[in-house]
Order: C-alpha cells, then structure tokens, then sequence
C-alpha cells in the first residue's frame, strides 16, 4: 500500500524512463554552460524538493518554498541566479533566468514522450482513400474517413474518430475518444483525450417558426495550426461561413468552448471551463483565466488578460487587465471594492 501512497516523480507504471545522464549531457539539452560545476557527475532522474535524492535534479520557481530547499537532498537544484546563495552546501546549483523552461527541457530528457510504434491496429477502420505516413501509429478501434492525411510520427490514440477530408500534420497526436471533422490540424499538435473539433456551431435563426428555430448551416472550417494543445473534454466548433481558428502556440486547458468563427491570435492560453462566444477575435498572447466568459462578435486586444470568472461584454483593449462581470479594469474594479467595503463599515458602525 505504502508504494500508491508515497508521490514518486515519474512513475515507470505510466512514464517512461531514460537516463542516467552526465551534468554534461544535461548541460547541452538545455542549453548552459555550468561553468565551474562537475560535468562528469551522474543523475538519474528528476523529482521535487521535498523527496528527490543525491542522484536527482529538483528545481525552484517560488520563494515561498525557499524553506523547503533548506532542507533538500537533491543532488542539484535548478533556480534562479538571485536564488543560488540559498542552495545548501552539496546542492549543485543550475541557474537559469528561466528555470521553468530549464526543468521541463530536463524533465523531458528523463521522461521522454511515449514512443510512436508505427502502423495501423487490426481494428482500425481505414478507408482506402486516406493517406497515412508510414511512420504514423493508428490505435485500436480508429475510425478514419475517406480522404483524410495523416502526417509522419503522428500518434492516434485508441477510439478515434476523424472524419472524411480531415488533414492532420506532422508529429502530432490525438488523445483516445477524440473526435474530429471539418478541421485542417498543423504539426507537433497535442489534443488531448475527449476533445470534440469541427461540430456544427450553435447557429440559427433566433425568431422561432411554428415549428421552431431554423438552423443556419455551418459551412466553414477549424484550423489549428503548429505546437498547440487542446486540453481533455474541450470543444471548438467549425466556423458558419468563415473559419474558426487557434493560432499558432496556443494552450487551451480542458473543458474550453470555442464557438463559431472565433479568431485566436498566437500564443493565446485558455484556462479550463472558459468559454468564447461566436465570431470573436483575440490578439496575440492573450490569456483568459478559469471560466471567464467572452460574448461573441467582441475584440480582445493583443496581450490583454481577461481574471478568472470575468463576464467580457465589451471590447478590451490591447495589454488591459480586465476583472468582473461585466469585465472592467482591474484598478477600477478594486477602487469599486474598497468604496463598498467603506460603506458597509459605516453602516455597521452607525448601527453601533
């Protein structure tokens, strides 16, 4: 019992495992000089402060846990260069002006991604107009439509479903139970299990008939392009007439709804259950938190944070910060806060 109760880094249940590896060898995958270090010296793995031993490579990004590398036995933490003087003695100190950047490289080095073992399962369905690299892996009980394209090393996850014309490119990999159609997917794309891409949009005619609503057709298309991630259970449906696109480098967290024609710039990080209504456009590097809420047909500026539980019924402006529903900026937000907060102790305080 005590082996599925203790936090162990890397289960080799789940993960695989690579190494050991020289600080030399680490010291190239990330790309540091280490000058001063001792490159021959072997680790075998990577895990966090609180557990990792004299072989492994921890890492720190928040001071609050600077009491807890105190006391760390790791063989080497990585940190920033302000952080160095804090390592104990016979911690190796790997400093990086992005730490987080520098573990994921060395975590990645130890735990590489699963390998893709090429060629189609026995219980896929194929249609034979679609073309498949050679070097792709098609999972169990697949089902892929007539025209579709998979690219080279992509990986398809047991009981997909990816429908007629659907071109998927290079190194990517699609999670098991997703389904997807009308949807042209770029390279080294991650879209996780569950995930719904290309359904109709919610579109139509809102005056009712006496037989209710008219459906609009949906005639456009999903474009993902390169290095996005799609988390589990999350939905982008095709655009109406145009498109729906995320663009390039985008994070999308599980359970995100994406509607119709909406337009995400570069770079955009979607946190889990928001939700973006119809035809509404993001700039770059935008970041939406947890279940704030978009309308549709709105513009949100290039860099702009939307907080978490934030309703946006207006346009936001590029860099803004914005909060509460309806969304207004942070600053005012607050300034509106404290005013009530004054008012209520007034109140409380004339009654006494």
């Amino acid at each position: 019992m005590d082996g599925l109760v203790q936090s162990v880094a890397g289960d080799s249940r789940f993960f695989l495992r690579a190494g050991p590896f020289p600080l030399s060898a680490i010291a190239e995958t990330v790309g540091l000089e280490l000058a001063g270090l001792p490159m021959d010296r072997v680790f075998a793995g990577v895990a966090p402060l609180q557990t990792a031993g004299a072989d492994e490579i921890s890492f720190l990004t928040n001071r609050k846990y600077l009491d807890v590398l105190s006391e760390t036995r790791a063989g080497a933490v990585i940190l920033e260069p302000a952080l160095v003087a804090q390592v104990p003695a016979g911690v190796l100190a790997i400093a990086s002006a992005r730490p987080t950047t520098v573990w994921a490289q060395v975590a990645r080095l130890f735990h590489p991604l699963e390998l893709v073992t090429p060629g189609i399962h026995p219980t896929a369905v194929v249609d034979p107009t679609a073309q498949i690299a050679p070097e792709a892996e098609i999972g169990p009980y697949c089902v892929i439509g007539a025209r579709v394209e998979i690219g080279p090393r992509c990986r398809i996850g047991p009981l997909v479903s990816i429908a007629d014309g659907v071109i998927v490119g290079s190194d990517t990999r699609i999670g098991s139970h997703a389904s997807i159609s009308h949807s042209l997917i770029g390279d080294r794309v991650f879209i996780f299990p569950g995930v719904r891409i290309g359904q109709e949009g919610f579109g139509f005619d809102p005056m009712p008939t006496a037989r209710g609503f008219t459906t609009v057709p949906q005639l456009g298309r999903v474009i993902i392009e390169d290095d996005v991630e799609i988390g589990a259970n999350s939905m982008i449906d095709r655009g109406s007439a145009q498109d729906t696109v995320i663009g390039a480098g985008s994070r999308l967290d599980n359970a995100v709804q994406i509607a119709h024609n909406v337009r995400l710039g570069r770079c955009c990080v979607i946190v889990a259950q928001a939700g973006i209504s119809g035809s509404t456009t993001l700039g770059d590097y935008v970041t939406l938190a947890g279940q704030a809420g978009v309308a549709g047909h709105l513009h949100i500026g290039q860099g702009a944070r939307v907080g978490a539980q934030a309703g946006v019924m207006a346009d936001v402006a590029p860099r803004a910060s914005v909060v509460g529903s309806p969304a207004e900026p942070v600053k005012e937000f607050f300034r509106q806060v404290a005013f009530l907060r004054r008012m209520m102790r007034r109140e409380e305080a004339a009654k006494n």
